[in-house]
Order: structure tokens, then sequence, then C-alpha cells
């Protein structure tokens, strides 16, 4: 009995040490690719550059990102995944807006705490090889959380419309923040959903002239 409790304490930390490990190559890999692109342009940037600035091999990038663009825009799984298991656990009486509010702030202080949120939007918003994988990958997650939200509200056009307005409604307090100096991007979130939660435009009226 002792020495399977020994075990299996042994398994934990050496899985802990493994995750530890994996996080540290991600932030290694994404810190080097974003480096790189800022200092010569995502499209002169290679993944065998960027794999050796992060002293990694070439293998190991591809076992984190599909491509260079996904290391550039920081791209992590385990945001989706965080995500879905919001939705899927989220108390009965809590709100759709609010479940997805808690994911939007969740990814937000990823973000900053990485100190890149300025210098990566900067990039993005001057490469069309950038917007065109961050908008293709905003769809498919996108498509994944409307999913899980209409399994548990059972209207996929409701879930669709709060996980897209959700997606935007970051997108512009990001931007805000951008051209907004000393603003605080938590606050633009919340004051975008806020907005959401309230309708943008009550007074709204189907085929008014």
């Amino acid at each position: 009995m002792q020495e399977s409790a020994y075990s299996d304490r042994v398994s934990q930390a050496e899985g802990g040490l493994r995750e530890r490990k994996k996080l540290q190559t991600r932030a290694a890999l994404t810190e080097a690719a974003l480096r790189l692109a800022l200092a010569k342009g995502p499209d002169n940037v290679t993944v065998e550059e960027i794999a050796e600035a992060a002293d990694v091999s070439v293998r190991t990038f591809f076992n984190y990102f599909p491509h260079k663009e996904h290391a550039i825009l920081g791209r992590n799984p385990a945001h989706l995944e965080r995500a879905l298991e919001l939705i899927a656990t989220a108390p009965a009486e809590q709100s759709p807006l609010s479940t997805m509010s808690l994911i939007v702030h969740d990814v937000l202080r990823d973000l900053i705490s990485e100190g890149a949120l300025s210098r990566r939007g900067e990039l993005i918003m001057g490469s069309p090889s950038l917007l065109y994988h961050l908008m293709l990958s905003s769809m498919d997650d996108e498509r994944q959380l409307s999913e899980a939200l209409t399994e548990r509200i059972g209207d996929p056009l409701r879930a669709r419309l709060i996980v897209t307005n959700a997606g935007a409604a970051c997108r512009v307090a990001v931007e805000m923040h951008k051209d907004t100096p000393g603003s605080v991007p938590a606050d633009l979130v919340d004051a975008a959903f806020q907005l959401l939660a309230q309708g943008l435009d009550p007074d709204y009226q189907k085929g008014s002239s």
C-alpha cells in the first residue's frame, strides 16, 4: 500500500513537471516568434529561426504549432479547453453571457500577463497573413463554443449570437485599448458586455423606415 501511494506521488510529480516544461516551451516559442516577427516582419520569419531562437528542434516546434502564424499569434489550445470546461460546468443559474464574460476575462488575463497584448495587436493589424489566420482560428473557436453552449441552452441561434458577439466585444475592447492611452482592457470588456446585456439598440423596430 505504501509503495503504491509513493508511486502515485512520483507519477503526479512527474506529470506536473512535464506540464510545466510544456508550458515553458510553448511560452519560449511564442515569445521568440513574436520577437522575430516584430524585428523582421511576419512574412520574413521562418519556423527554423523560431525554433533556434527558442532553443528547440523544428520537430518540437510542430508539436506545439501547425505553422509559424499560430506561434506569432500566441495560439494556446488551453484557452479553448478552459472555455469549453467553463461552459460545461457553469451553474444552472448563471446566464450564458455571464459565462462568456468569465471566458473572455480568463483569456485576457493570460494575454496581459504575457505582456504582449499591444505588441501583438499592432503586428496583427499590419499583416494580412496574420489577420487571415486569426480569422480562421477564431471562427473555429466560435464554432466549438457555440456547439457547447447550444448543448447547455438548447437554442443554436441564441448560442451562436452570444458567442460571436462576446468575441466581437473582446476584439473591439482590445482595439480601443490600443488607441486609448491609459485605458484598462478589462474595464473596456466589462463596458462592452454591459452594452450587450442591455441591448445595443432597444428602440430597434423590424422594417422601420
